[in-house]
């Protein structure tokens, strides 16, 4: 390897920036209708679940006559915002303003389709309207998946409220074309007051997940705050393609000779994932930096000392086993940055705006190194990955 092929990048922190609004773009908007009489406690619910009030906060725009879309400062949700319920509309009109609405987006971008709609019922209600069956019926006619939530669900100590369960029971026995065929019952907050715990809000998160459209489910995954796990199942999914991309262009036989090809990848890759987990621009820029430059350093050495043992590298079919280098430290890099981004959010190396970042440099670099090394090692007992 030559000096220059051994020696460190600059880091372009503008060319960072443009590309972390670039991956921003890619991960798309997440567009939920959230409908639902007044009271039943929509707003609390979305508040829990994205952590803000997004019509409050968010940028506004009219779509119908009776409709608003409400964008959230990061991009990554859209809240439709429908007012016929407190309005006194009838069902068929705001259902005739859904249609227009969903018919106006079929030909548009992913990310500007209806990718769910939530019916929220207060389960101390005990009822559903005469009209509500037939409302929701139609909500499921417009192509739409339709979660029915109860909201205001008691649970404590381990056991749901009779009353509610036996509303849950009737629901259920309509046959209403409702996701998974059941509501869903949630506690959106705890009443300390009375000693009730929040609770069914991950397993509604979790099911719009699994309902949403590929093309707005890291959306949704960076949208939400209450699952980590939908978080790493999306992280996985850009690390994954990242290293797809890095071993078609990592395929010679000097490891990290295409670095200059590489390293695009991975800052990208890190881009996304700091905002699937919610890591603010500054934030991830600057403890990234130093991280991605110690472990690409640290990759070097550690390929470069394995690759000695294993046979056919160099040669012929050193190109096959670049190729899996240059995958395997990406999907190290990706792992690592994901639970470091984690950590972050755990408040492990301090507030984000004031990050330790020579702790993050160093806990990236011990996940980093245990997890390329494992990976090496792997490839060694296969010979270079011949099979």
């Amino acid at each position: 390897m030559s000096s220059s092929q051994g020696a460190e990048q600059p880091f372009d922190e503008q060319g960072a920036r443009r590309q972390w609004a670039e991956e921003a773009q890619k991960l798309g908007r997440f567009n939920l209708v959230v409908l639902g009489k007044t009271g039943v406690g929509k707003s609390t619910l979305i508040n829990t679940i994205f952590g803000q009030s997004v019509a409050r906060t968010g940028i506004g725009q009219p779509v119908t006559g009776s409709s608003n879309l409400y964008v959230s400062g990061t991009g990554n949700l859209g809240l439709y915002d429908t007012r016929g319920f407190e309005l006194g509309a009838s069902s068929e009109a705001i259902l005739n303003d859904l249609r227009a609405l969903v018919e106006s987006k079929r030909t548009t971008e992913a990310s500007d389709h209806i990718h769910a709609a939530y019916y929220c019922v207060r389960a101390g209600d005990h009822r559903l309207e005469p009209a509500e069956p037939d409302f929701i019926r139609g909500l499921h006619d417009l192509g739409i998946p339709v979660f029915l939530v109860l909201t205001q669900v008691h649970f404590k100590g381990g056991q749901l409220r009779p009353e509610h369960v036996q509303f849950a029971q009737y629901i259920y026995e309509q046959n209403l074309p409702i996701y998974l065929g059941r509501p869903f019952l949630t506690a959106a907050l705890p009443d300390v007051a009375l000693g009730f715990e929040a609770h069914g809000v991950t397993e509604l998160v979790d099911a719009t997940y699994q309902a949403a459209p590929e093309a707005a489910k890291m959306a949704l995954a960076a949208a939400q705050i209450v699952d980590r796990g939908i978080k790493l199942k999306a992280a996985r999914v850009r690390i994954k393609m990242a290293a797809g991309l890095a071993a078609s262009v990592g395929a010679a036989p000097i490891p990290f000779s295409d670095a200059a090809l590489i390293v695009p990848i991975q800052t990208g890759m890190m881009a996304s994932v700091s905002q699937i987990y919610g890591v603010p621009m500054d934030a991830s820029l600057a403890a990234g930096l130093a991280a991605s430059t110690a472990a690409t350093n640290l990759g070097r050495s550690l390929a470069a000392s394995s690759l000695k043992l294993i046979p056919g590298a160099g040669s012929v079919v050193g190109s096959a086993v670049a190729a899996s280098v240059a995958s395997s430290f990406t999907l190290a890099m990706g792992e690592s940055w994901a639970r470091v981004c984690s950590m972050m959010l755990d408040g492990k190396f301090g507030p984000l705006e004031r990050l330790d970042n020579g702790k993050v440099r160093s806990v990236f670099l011990d996940e980093f190194k245990g997890i390329f090394s494992n990976s090496l090692e792997t490839l060694k007992r296969k010979g270079g990955g011949g099979g």
